[in-house]
């Protein structure tokens, strides 16, 4: 290059000195491709950068013949490869920045040889080896960063703390283990550390809270315990972050003289004790960042106070007492998160007023009152769900207009909801769930385009649901089961497209289930306990909804093909087989006992492998139902081979097997011809008399599995009609017989269930 010719020096990214170029800035410039050899040429290069480009290979080797170099930087381009094992070949390098390449292997050890550098940033590579320890050696080093790497597992090196003039060390997310040195004091100068996001163990070393110019501590999400530190003079701290790990013992008092401390999270920790007061006296505090711990006692009332206070997260503790009344004294409250406590009280006045409020939660505590009207109605909140508390009072007929989720369930409002104006417009859930709304649901409600779940169980609403749904083209989810509802379902709700989930039980619907219910893709449907008449739709007439529509006396269902005293029996079809499922009643609470006796019969009935007994697949078992699930064999076949309490069989061949007995013609007659086997008569006689035992109609009288297996396998006396088994004192004396008259009262109350 002619050095008399200067035309170059005015090129966009060039600066020169005495004509020979100097400094090369051409970043941001959409260059792709590798960096050419030609740049080896340009001897007198101090300063190149080419970050933020399209530029891809390995490391430039034109670099290596710039000996004047100082700066360099190569960041988030695409170059791969390995960084040169002969780096210290820049020696004059004084920043070197390969952030966000595709970097991998080890992290040369000449890397430590370069005696000029200041910053090194490595970060968000795919480095895969290991960092050497001479980096320790860089004593000028201010600013190193490898966070974001995969190097294998790694202690850091104790080395590292020879760095005295080191104020950034930021090694997040690169698979550090061992434990932090003890010696990290002796690093005066550290200003911003952040080794978060590890797998670092032990304690914290004391001497990390006593380094003076300390302003970032960022240690969150590792595996360190015990205590945090007592004694605290880092005082220019501003952030302090140790959430996520397994710390123990209490919040250090000493936190209280941290004056410019801005944000302290120590959530998901094992922290007991109570929250320091000074703490709530810190006149910079913004985040407040406290939950899933063991913490106690009262919050400090001065939080907020001091303070433009923007995030109060305390939930998950056993904190007591009420929430501070100067949260939002600041202007700057952004949320409340303070669910899952012990804290009672009314809600402090001052959040009546707080427009900057984005969130409240607090469910699950004792909360008590009513809701300050301004709450309601704040300009910006977007989260209201306070469930799980004692709230008194009603509704508002209008909120905010940013309010997406509002969750008031298992409180004690009243009233009706009612709802003007177009302040609901923006809600996606609303659950109202187990309080004490009367009146009827609103057509105004129906008018919520965003709204995906609804959730009015347990109330006492009455009347029909409204004739027409105006909007809800987006819900998922309708619970409205256990109020007072009644008239038809509308046939609307079947045009809902995105309807999954529809419980409207234990209500006084009438009227015919509407067809057209078929065509949603439902995953859940209850419509038991109505007074529903007519068919159940032919798509819902499977094992998955066997549990959907009980209770409802005028329903038919052509896959019934049995009932018993303890419930029906379904053929369901599943898999491209058929299965005998029966439905266990479950109006109530079950007795203990009964319920000891199920499961018994169950687990007996599972182990079963008899000529005389349908095999048991399977049960389901919720506190809602029980499913029996056996193979199907055939309407006969199979139900006449069912015991026990919770057993089933088809009733007319229980009836007819009652009338043969109650005509006292002997058990011999009813067996067929062609297998009357004398060697097999008793046998046959037995199996058959215990058949009439086990569809007693009463299932309280019926003989226990048990008794039943003893009978199969012939190790007890075979039943007589209608009389348990009662134990082994009797078991050398035939069991009696129930009179005619009583046998003839099975009979008619048999006859009378079928007129």
């Amino acid at each position: 290059m002619d050095p008399s010719d200067s035309s170059h020096c005015t090129w966009p990214g060039v600066a020169c000195t005495d004509n020979y170029i100097t400094q090369l800035i051409l970043d941001n410039k959409n260059i792709s491709g590798t960096i050419p050899p030609f740049l080896s040429d340009l001897k007198n290069l101090t300063f190149l950068n080419f970050s933020n480009n399209n530029i891809i290979g390995k490391f430039p080797v034109a670099v290596h013949n710039l000996s004047m170099l100082e700066i360099l930087d190569l960041s988030q381009n695409h170059i791969v490869g390995t960084i040169p094992d002969d780096i210290d070949c820049l020696a004059r390098l004084s920043y070197l920045n390969l952030y966000a390449n595709n970097f991998s292997g080890n992290i040369p050890a000449a890397i430590g040889l370069l005696p000029e550098l200041r910053t090194l940033r490595l970060q968000d590579n795919q480095f895969n080896g290991t960092f050497p320890p001479e980096i320790g050696n860089l004593s000028k080093l201010e600013e190193l960063s490898m966070a974001h790497n995969g190097f294998s597992p790694s202690r850091l090196h104790s080395s590292f703390t020879q760095l005295k003039k080191l104020k950034t060390l930021w090694i997040s997310g690169a698979n550090l283990i061992g434990e932090i040195p003890q010696m990290i004091g002796e690093m005066v100068a550290l200003e911003h550390l952040d080794l978060s996001s590890n797998k670092l163990t032990g304690n914290i070393p004391g001497s990390l809270f006593m380094l003076k110019n300390l302003g970032v501590l960022y240690l969150y999400n590792n595996l360190l315990s015990g205590q945090i530190p007592r004694v605290v003079e880092a005082l220019n701290l501003t952030f302090v972050d140790l959430s996520e790990n397994n710390l123990t013992g209490t919040i250090p008092v000493d936190f209280g003289k941290l004056d410019k401390l801005s944000a302290l999270k120590l959530f998901f920790n094992q922290l007991s004790g109570e929250i320091p007061e000074s703490i709530g006296r810190l006149p910079a505090l913004k985040d407040f960042v406290l939950f899933s711990n063991n913490l106690s006692g009262s919050i400090t009332p001065d939080l907020g106070r001091y303070s433009a206070l923007e995030g109060f997260q305390v939930a998950s503790n056993r904190l007591t007492g009420n929430l501070p009344e100067c949260l939002c004294h600041g202007g700057c409250l952004r949320g409340v998160v303070a669910f899952d406590n012990k804290l009672g009280g009314e809600l402090p006045k001052s959040l009546e007023n707080c427009s900057s409020l984005l969130t409240v939660r607090i469910s699950n505590n004792a909360f008590f009152g009513n809701i300050p009207v301004g709450l309601w109605t704040a300009l910006n909140l977007q989260l209201l769900m306070i469930s799980d508390n004692l709230f008194t009072g009603e509704l508002p007929n209008e909120v905010s207009t940013s309010l997406s989720r509002l969750e008031i369930s298992d409180n004690k409002f009243s009233g009706s909801i009612s709802i003007e104006g177009s302040s609901w417009r923006n809600l996606v859930v609303f659950n109202a769930s187990n309080n004490q709304f009367t009146g009827t649901i609103p057509l105004e409600l129906t008018a919520l385009p965003n709204l995906t779940v609804l959730l009015l169980d347990k109330n006492q609403l009455t009347g029909a649901l409204p004739p027409n749904i105006i909007s809800w083209k987006s819900l998922t989810t309708l619970n409205l089961s256990q109020n007072q509802l009644s008239g038809q379902i509308p046939e609307e709700i079947a045009t809902l497209p995105h309807l999954l989930e529809l419980d409207l039980s234990d209500n006084q619907f009438s009227g015919q289930i509407p067809p057209q219910l078929g065509l949603l893709r439902l995953t859940y449907l209850n419509l038991s306990s109505n007074h529903l008449v007519g068919k159940i739709p032919a798509e819902y007439e499977n094992a998955a909804y066997s549990s959907s529509f009980l209770n409802n006396p005028g329903l038919t269902e052509s896959n019934l093909i049995g009932s018993g005293g303890s419930g029906k029996v379904y053929r369901v079809a599943a898999n491209g087989s058929v299965l005998a499922v029966k439905k266990i009643w479950n109006n109530g609470p079950v007795e203990k006992k009964i319920e000891k006796q199920f499961l018994a019969e169950v687990e007996i009935l599972s182990t079963i492998r008899h000529l005389n007994i349908v095999k048991l697949l399977c049960c389901f078992v919720n506190d809602n139902s029980k499913l029996l699930v056996y193979e199907y064999l055939g309407e006969l076949a199979t139900m006449s081979n069912v015991a026990g309490s919770f057993g089933y069989i088809a009733p007319g061949l229980a009836e007819w097997a009652l009338r043969h007995m109650l005509e006292e013609k002997t058990i011999v007659d009813a067996l067929y011809e062609e297998i009357k086997e004398p060697c097999y008569v008793d046998e046959m006689s037995n199996v058959f008399l215990l058949g009439v035992n086990c569809t007693i109609r009463d299932p309280s009288a019926r003989p226990h599995m048990k008794d039943v297996l003893q009978i199969l396998l012939g190790r007890n006396h075979p039943l007589v009609y209608g009389v348990k088994n009662i134990g082994s004192e009797y078991d050398s004396t035939p069991l009696l017989k129930i009179s005619k008259r009583e046998r003839q009262s099975e009979s008619d109350s048999t006859l009378a269930s079928d007129n």
